[in-house]
């Protein structure tokens, strides 16, 4: 009572809305508590922005363009925002008001105001742009795009030089701005996987040269603003402030479950794993995805060591950690992926002239390594080095990211994963993937395994429990509308519920079958349309299913329809996208590009949202 009148009497509400304020407060956790005092602070801010625009409009003057540092990220799978959000700390320290923002949040007709602007964006599939930095890219290359001669930018590339159009969006971004008139502030960097030293060298170059101007013209308190669009469908704030554990400390959980879900006879090996999060504190919601780190194969490291004779307990050193050879190649170090930089410097550290030659050649590179592991590379071309060249010419291994397959409000304390074990046999070998081999094949129920969640804001579930959604998840593609479904059933979600998946074979290949086939006799699941393309002559495809139903499709969609696709990026998102181009033509009466239009703004109403990979 006493806070009450105290607050009645400071404040310029009135006594109702003081009531209103203090039923709200008290029916928030201390999360949505920080959430709600950010948000405010960023609105105040903008209402300073607007009052000093009214006030340059009234008397005459120009409206003073947005001071402070603008940090966009576009990211597939959360390395950029985590450096955009680094940077912002960097910038913090310095006395610089920073705002970091999800470029599908970015309302581009404020581009035009902005003083200093920081793109951090990385690149996927054949040179794209990630899939929430799609709309501003699309808006820098159209006509609409402003003349930008009073801005000063940078541009950070995150990316992988095992593939060929590397950090083309970083690129593309950096060419377009200053096509438009703006000027570069410090040179673009192009990172590659093991980025993570450069990055905060190059950080730390770029606000030591803004400071001067920055913290001059920053407010007397610096501050970094998330910058959240409570407007923004299925907008939310996961955070993990309640658990110590992350991508740089991740949590040792131990694994409760590995099960085969495909058939004997199915030439896919898929895996249901289940991890125990008891005691991390770290939640995560439908649509996220988990951090797995992985050991590697302790035969592929004894093989790598004997062709290259090097004595197993042979000490080196990486970063500033001293550790045998043999526990760099197994816990440190990426054996399975191949990279041009590593033959680059295997070539060079053994004087092999065959292989240097190949390394000059960045087609015929890229081919040769296109299905080679490191050890396939050592094999063709065996040689001796030392083994402190043998680590510097590797990189360091990435945790992989699996879409996360259930929903806490089901299984509490785990988290599920549907994992596709890549197995192959080429060049006379078998081949066994790094953390799918791991998770599949080396590690045993009861064993640990370091994990971390990587929250994925731009692949939710909509705000609101009675929008419908249509869910395309072919083979592995699965598991988040697995956890989507879990979660909509615990909710009491009222919203139809269709989903389309494909796999090679129906008694071999439908995952979750029982599950699914429950759903939808208990009508959580609408609709469930599924394609097994090996079950008769001519091949059947989701995206054939989704053209053979184009007409309800359609009127989901134009009932308000959230719609959803996960899987492989290189062909299936491709294939469906154009088979949804087709429906929309057909049933919306629209020429091609006004089809293409009318996704674009789907997507930009976070109505059509991708998970590929």
């Amino acid at each position: 009572m006493l806070l009450s009148s105290l607050v009645a009497q400071a404040s310029p509400l009135s006594e109702q809305q003081v009531s209103q304020l203090q039923g709200l407060v008290s029916q928030l956790n201390p999360i949505q508590q920080a959430w709600v005092s950010g948000y405010l602070a960023a609105s105040a801010q903008l209402a300073g922005q607007l009052a000093g625009q009214l006030a340059g409009a009234a008397t005459g003057v120009p409206a003073a363009a947005s001071a402070g540092l603008t940090i966009l990220f576009g990211s597939q799978t959360g390395n950029a925002r985590h450096l955009a959000e680094a940077l912002a700390k960097q910038a913090q320290g310095k006395g610089i008001v920073a705002k970091v923002v999800d470029m599908a949040e970015y309302k581009t007709t404020q581009l035009k105001n902005e003083q200093y602007l920081v793109i951090v964006t990385s690149t996927y599939g054949e040179g794209e742009p990630p899939e929430n930095a799609i709309g501003l890219h699309n808006f820098l290359f159209s006509k609409k795009a402003p003349k930008l001669a009073g801005l000063k930018y940078a541009v950070l590339g995150l990316g992988d030089t095992s593939y060929e159009f590397f950090c083309k969006t970083a690129q593309d971004f950096d060419q377009r701005l200053a096509e438009l008139g703006a000027t570069s502030v410090l040179p673009r960097i192009d990172l590659d996987v093991d980025y993570q030293a450069q990055a905060d060298s190059w950080s730390s170059e770029l606000v030591t040269k803004l400071e001067p101007e920055l913290k001059a013209a920053s407010a007397p308190s610096a501050q970094v603003i998330a910058w959240p669009r409570v407007d923004s469908p299925g907008a939310d704030t996961t955070t993990d402030t309640a658990s110590q554990y992350s991508k740089q400390q991740p949590f040792a959980a131990e694994l409760y479950t590995n099960q085969k879900i495909t058939g004997r006879d199915s030439t896919k090996d898929v895996r249901h794993i289940e991890i125990s999060l008891a005691g991390s504190g770290l939640t995560y919601q439908p649509g996220d995805a988990l951090g797995v780190y992985f050991n590697n194969d302790p035969e592929l490291v004894r093989e790598l060591l004997l062709l290259t004779a090097i004595a197993r307990d042979t000490p080196v050193a990486l970063s500033d950690t001293r550790l045998t050879i043999e526990q760099a190649l197994t816990e440190q170090l990426e054996l399975t992926q191949s990279y041009p930089a590593f033959v680059e410097k295997y070539a060079a550290a053994t004087n092999n002239v065959a292989l240097t030659a190949l390394a000059a050649d960045k087609a015929a590179l890229r081919a040769y390594i296109n299905e080679r592991q490191i050890i396939d590379i050592v094999r063709d071309y065996p040689g001796l080095l030392s083994a402190q060249q043998l680590v510097d010419a590797l990189r360091k291994q990435q945790p992989r990211l699996y879409s996360i397959a259930s929903a806490q409000a089901e299984v509490e304390d785990e988290v599920h994963l549907t994992v596709g074990v890549v197995r192959y046999d080429a060049y006379g070998q078998p081949h066994l993937g790094g953390a799918s081999g791991f998770l599949a094949q080396r590690l045993a129920e009861g064993d640990k395994v370091k994990v971390f969640i990587e929250h994925n804001h731009n692949f939710r579930l909509p705000a609101n429990d009675d929008t419908p959604v249509i869910m395309i998840g072919p083979g592995t593609g699965i598991a988040p509308f697995r956890a989507f479904l879990q979660q909509r059933d615990a909710n009491g979600a009222a919203g139809k519920n269709w989903l389309f998946f494909g796999n090679p074979h129906f008694t071999q290949d439908f995952l979750y079958q029982l599950e699914l086939q429950n759903y939808l006799k208990r009508g959580l699941l609408t609709k469930l349309n599924v394609a097994f393309s090996r079950d008769q002559a001519q091949k059947v495809y989701v995206q054939d299913k989704l053209r053979q139903h184009g007409r309800e499709v359609w009127q989901w969609l134009q009932d308000g329809a959230h719609l959803y696709i996960c899987g492989d990026a290189n062909r299936m998102a491709k294939d469906v996208q154009q088979a949804l181009l087709d429906i929309v033509q057909q049933y919306g009466a629209k020429t091609a590009e006004q089809a293409q239009a009318y996704l674009d703004e789907l997507r930009v109403a976070k109505r059509y949202q991708k998970d590929v990979y």
